[in-house]
């Protein structure tokens, strides 16, 4: 069962380790590239912002943005903005996300995302946490995959199995890092399995599209090529 209390509280500490590391650079570090191709750090960091707040209009059953058109240009305005513009933002942004999931609320309802998506309100907590934690890693500036908690990482790695679960191009594939076990794409016995093995970072960095996948052993087939997220 989804604890969405746990969850929140998992994000504001996320969200500190995030905002102490980004208060260590400068007005023309936030200008340099990412390693997300077209973004810069700022970018990155504007995503964020308007993410918590499109979060917020999910709790508060709003579309989550009016339209993709109007996310893009939200970020593209306020990507060159000074550090300081930034941290204030994430910092407000961030607390308005934990005020709206801190009322009183029906956590199994479902709510609508982005592009038609739903899930259960309890999992936007988690969510969230995954933007924070892979967008931290997507800023380059010494937080790596390998550093991301435990129980993220292995939570992620089960969403993102689950999410390629059943996907016709990709072939029944069995994912361990030597302790646990999942599996991802087309049923088992719908052609040969392909066993993947590797760190639970690598094999995150590769399900969630930050690694090529060099680093995992694979047998029987190739490493699948995975849809875009």
């Amino acid at each position: 069962m989804i604890d969405h209390g746990h969850d929140l509280a998992s994000v504001h500490a996320a969200t500190e380790r995030l905002l102490t590391a980004v208060g260590k650079l400068d007005n023309a570090s936030v200008t340099q590239p990412s390693r997300l191709p077209g973004w810069t750090r700022g970018h990155v960091l504007a995503h964020l912002a308007r993410n918590a707040d499109a979060l917020v209009n999910v709790l508060e059953g709003r579309p989550m943005y009016v339209s993709g058109e109007a996310r893009d240009a939200d970020i593209e305005r306020d990507a060159p903005r000074p550090l300081d513009v930034h941290l204030t933002d994430l910092r407000e942004s961030a607390a308005r996300l934990q005020e709206a999931g801190a009322a009183p609320a029906d956590w199994s309802r479902t709510v609508e995302l982005r592009g038609g998506v739903t899930d259960s309100a309890s999992r936007v907590p988690f969510r969230r946490w995954v933007e924070v934690e892979l967008h931290h890693v997507d800023l380059g500036i010494g937080y790596e995959l390998e550093d991301l908690p435990a129980e993220f990482t292995e939570r992620e790695i089960a969403f993102l199995a689950d999410r390629f679960a059943g996907h016709p191009d990709v072939p029944p594939t069995r994912l361990t890092d030597g302790t646990r076990a999942w599996r991802t794409g087309r049923e088992h016995g719908d052609g040969p399995e392909v066993r993947v093995t590797g760190s639970p970072a690598d094999l995150l960095g590769w399900l969630a599209g930050r690694r090529s996948g060099s680093a995992l052993t694979v047998d029987g087939g190739r490493l699948p090529a995975l849809p875009p997220l």
